[in-house]
């Protein structure tokens, strides 16, 4: 089952590996992992999506809470929540390509965001499955570049991720 942990980690050199070296040491695999500051400068947060039982999410839940960096660890995936990803894809726009290209970015509700004689840039952001179902929906030899972020989620109404 894939499950979306967020973490709030101390703003400090070498958390980050150490977080992804407790993953890495057990076998556990890491399929998106962002991380930033937060509000406050001295705090970051990291959204980590792995795939897992429940008993093994809560054995990396726990071995996370035992890190001295980690401050807080909360599974968002376990109720109400947003995902949201971004990806940049430069694709080839060439002669009858262009306007296809334009056209399923306005299908998606993404956005051209830089456009030279051959290609286009294409800003999406969506959860997985669209930005999937965009790269699938362009002819793959039009592909030139993929660049995605990461998930990053939040809980819905009251559940906040804060100290």
């Amino acid at each position: 089952m894939r499950h979306v942990i967020s973490l709030l980690i101390e703003n400090e050199a070498g958390a980050l590996s150490r977080v992804s070296g407790l993953f890495s040491a057990r076998g556990y695999n890491i399929e998106s992992l962002t991380v930033a500051p937060t509000e406050d400068a001295s705090m970051s947060r990291m959204s980590i999506v792995t795939t897992g039982s429940d008993d093994i999410i809560e054995q990396i839940t726990k071995q996370l809470n035992k890190l001295i960096e980690v401050v807080k660890v909360v599974d968002i995936s376990e109720a109400a929540h947003i995902e949201r990803e971004l990806m940049l894809i430069k694709v080839r726009a060439t002669g009858k390509d262009r306007e296809e290209i334009k056209r399923t970015t306005d299908i998606f509700r993404a956005r051209i965001i830089d456009v030279t004689d051959t290609s286009y840039v294409v800003e999406l952001t969506g959860n997985q499955g669209k930005l999937d179902a965009f790269i699938g929906a362009i002819d793959p030899s039009l592909i030139l570049e993929t660049v995605r972020s990461g998930v990053c989620g939040i809980g819905r109404g009251d559940r906040v991720l804060k100290l």
